[in-house]
């Protein structure tokens, strides 16, 4: 058995994006404990890269928690001042900090006990940032066990942003022209991107679904909002007050959606019911960025997009060491590793929802007669 990567050539069908498939009708059985995976694996363990390390967090914690407080205090000496909004610019980078901990928190990143990560992570999510942790944890855990695959990935199901050819298609109304430039649109639509992910998690945990510690949760998020809010109205007057909370939600939500944008968004798709290997699956449907220890720190780790889908429990400072093996591996078994810059990135993903977005142009409108209408 083989994997191909083809385009699907059927306009109607098709998602305007590499597909993967199987080539060969007949799986050979393969031994797990033979399998491409679990050799990456021993030699992972065998380089202690599955260790924890508690004190990195533990620095990275006390940093950003020392800038939120050096950011309050500018605020206060700052008084009503439309220079108020850089102060909001700089929580919003705060807070994307503080998501990413509560991220690697949920994946069992930081401590060896899951009940000490899953404390810290509905700390950080619910009571630092305001969104539902459970809610990330329900969606995230869901995306990581079947990323790109239609039907089943919740991060390409249809939202404002059409993923799939087939949903802009359906697309009506103003959604419809959204969808039609939603690639341009992209990024000056994750302004509302923060405000998005506070609405998903109330929803989340006010809801008839099961929700682990519903009242605890709906009290930190409570807390959380109402205190914020309360505080910036007390302390600002009303539109100064409006602006500075939404410049510092549209920060966190471009830097939350710059950040997790590049992983996945126009790699290859994979038919529901498709089966595929773990480890393919993972690294053919996943793009690393370029940059080194800097953009380790501005990412969050999420530059190695591949290696933390391989092993989402690996912790920040294992995972520039784990590139070199998993590619190495690859380059070695002709297994496709993409790596761009991050710059490059953002253009793939630009022009792939201006392609999946064709879909939904109005089936009666001729670009060639358009060229010819009379424009006044």
């Amino acid at each position: 058995m083989s994997l191909l990567v083809v385009e699907r050539p059927d306009g109607a069908q098709g998602t305007m994006s590499p597909v993967i498939r199987t080539a060969g009708r007949r799986r050979e059985a393969v031994d797990p404990a033979q399998s491409g995976f679990a050799q990456l694996t021993r030699q992972i363990k065998a380089e202690g890269l599955l260790d924890r390390y508690v004190g990195f967090y533990a620095r990275k914690a006390l940093l950003w928690a020392v800038v939120l407080g050096v950011s309050v205090a500018a605020s206060v000496l700052i008084g009503d001042s439309w220079w108020q909004l850089v102060i909001a610019g700089v929580l919003g980078v705060v807070f994307t900090q503080f998501a990413f901990m509560a991220h690697e928190a949920s994946h069992r990143q930081v401590f060896r006990s899951g009940p000490a990560n899953d404390w810290a992570g509905l700390l950080l999510a619910n009571l630092v940032v305001g969104i539902s942790y459970s809610w990330w944890m329900n969606k995230h855990t869901r995306h990581h066990g079947n990323p790109n695959v239609i039907g089943r990935d919740p991060d390409i199901e249809k939202d404002t942003i059409s993923f799939l050819e087939e949903d802009a298609a359906q697309r009506s109304g103003l959604l419809r022209l959204i969808t039609r430039k939603q690639g341009y649109l992209f990024f000056p639509l994750l302004m509302l991107e923060g405000i998005n992910l506070h609405v998903h998690g109330i929803r989340h945990v006010l809801g008839k679904g099961t929700v682990k510690r519903r009242p605890l949760e709906v009290t930190l998020i409570a807390v959380r909002l109402v205190a914020v809010v309360a505080l910036v109205f007390v302390a600002f007057p009303p539109l100064l007050a409006v602006v500075f909370l939404f410049v510092q939600l549209a920060v966190f939500g471009v830097y939350m959606g710059a950040s997790f944008a590049p992983n996945h968004k126009g790699m290859p798709l994979i038919p529901r019911g498709e089966r595929v290997d773990f480890l393919e699956r993972q690294v053919l449907t996943s793009r690393n960025i370029r940059g080194g220890r800097f953009f380790d720190s501005l990412m969050g780790g999420l530059n190695y997009q591949i290696e933390h889908h391989l092993f989402p429990s690996m912790a920040r400072p294992a995972l520039a060491r784990t590139q070199q093996i998993v590619r190495e591996y690859c380059r070695e078994n002709d297994v496709r590793y993409t790596e761009t810059g991050l710059i490059e990135s953002y253009a793939i993903v630009i022009a792939y929802l201006n392609r999946v977005g064709l879909a939904a142009r109005d089936p009666f409108d001729c670009p060639m007669i358009n060229s010819y209408r009379r424009r006044d």
